[in-house]
């Protein structure tokens, strides 16, 4: 476990770029610290019972970015960061999963993923192949992701493929009891939906996910008791027993990339009709 990011030499802050396969470096977690404390841009549009949403424009797609700071009073921050990495719970309390698949690991802090989600009537199914990335300095505890392909796990016909550019939280502890969650996300759908209409349930959405996860993890120190309490590989590296991530697994062929431009704008198969 390292105690502390290194700062950076200079105020530039990169991220990963969609398709990106690399094992993430201070930067990269420095990038979504930067976003959280950033303020100049950011549009607050919710401020009600310890949860704060911003919005702001995005510069590579019209999908507003979001941010939510949110306190939770009453739950230890490693509870936060347990919860938000266990994949057993996660189909406990994450309503909207169809499907969770691991992919395999880059290192004992990176992995790939697969993710697949319901989305309101009448949009459509959406799905993710997702690196993500976390790191726990003790005082600061980064989660991390963006979108890249995987062979094993193409565009399928009965989902839209969607896109994270930067997904992140950052759990730290609150000066009295519990702890402060920090997200930002910055994605896009694809399909055929409005950004309008997009950027105003993105909102609602963030202000929701606030709630379920405080829920989610007044339970979950019960439930982990009695399932397999011991096992926690985002903790203890020695646990992890997924498979090493082939880099040459990870580049899409020119039909692959086809094949998800059809799915995007809804070309020749039945995603003509998909929002």
């Amino acid at each position: 476990m390292r105690k502390s990011i290194k700062k950076a030499e200079c105020n530039c802050y990169s991220q990963m770029d969609i398709g990106e396969v690399k094992v993430a470096d201070d930067q990269d977690f420095l990038n979504l610290k930067h976003l959280v404390e950033d303020e100049p841009g950011w549009t607050l549009e919710f401020n009600k019972e310890n949860t704060k949403v911003w919005t702001k424009p995005a510069p590579t797609t019209s999908f507003k970015m979001v941010k939510v700071n949110a306190i939770f009073s009453n739950v230890d921050p490693d509870v936060l960061y347990d919860v938000l990495h266990d994949p057993e719970y996660r189909k406990v309390w994450d309503s909207h999963m169809i499907e969770q698949q691991d992919i395999g690991s880059l290192n004992p802090n990176n992995d790939l993923g697969y993710y697949a989600m319901t989305c309101p009537s009448p949009v459509s199914k959406r799905d993710f192949v997702l690196q993500r990335s976390w790191l726990d300095t003790g005082q600061e505890k980064y989660i991390i992701n963006h979108s890249v392909f995987h062979k094993g796990f193409p565009p399928r016909k009965d989902f839209i493929r969607a896109k994270s550019y930067i997904t992140g939280f950052l759990v730290r502890p609150s000066k009295n009891q519990g702890c402060y969650l920090d997200y930002v996300s910055q994605s896009d759908p694809c399909g055929k939906l409005p950004s309008v209409l997009v950027n105003k349930l993105t909102q609602k959405v963030a202000r929701k996910m606030v709630a379920t996860l405080q829920e989610a993890c007044q339970g979950y120190p019960e439930w982990k008791m009695k399932n397999n309490p011991n096992w926690k590989p985002w903790h203890n590296p020695e646990q992890m027993t997924k498979p090493r991530v082939k880099l040459e697994d990870c580049n899409p062929t020119p039909a692959d990339l086809q094949f998800a431009a059809e799915e995007i704008v809804g070309g020749k198969s039945s995603s003509s009709r998909k929002k």
